[in-house]
């Protein structure tokens, strides 16, 4: 125990040991914050990403929401017409929610539109 240097001298001072590893854990620290931290330019086009993405999810929503009326207006408009209650409704309202789920098809690029299919020859 004679040549415990940490038992002599200055006590204020860490050992090497402890310096090299202090060291390398402020190097990591500051890497991972330069990995974690968003560029600037990033930054504006995630929050117009983000609007986007409400924006779509709201014409969805929009398309069904309006395919689902639209059918039920008509379905009540011919009840009332021709005196077939509650038929005209219940058909029409699930056309309207046939149409308004194909919409919302169209909308998210999974069904083309009939004009694009429709190819001159």
């Amino acid at each position: 125990m004679a040549d415990d240097k940490r038992g002599q001298g200055d006590r204020t001072e860490p050992p090497a040991d402890e310096a090299a590893l202090s060291a390398r854990l402020q190097r990591l620290g500051d890497r991972l914050a330069d990995a974690n931290r968003i560029p600037e330019n990033e930054a504006a086009s995630r929050a117009g990403a983000d609007a986007s993405a409400y924006a779509r999810g709201f014409r969805m929503s929009t398309e069904l929401v309006a395919g689902v009326l639209v059918g039920a207006i008509i379905g009540w408009l011919l009840d009332r017409w021709l005196g077939i209650s509650p038929w005209g409704l219940i058909v029409f309202l699930l056309l309207g929610f046939a149409a308004g789920v194909l919409n919302v098809m169209r909308a998210a690029g999974v069904v083309r539109d009939q004009s694009d299919r429709l190819e001159p020859k």
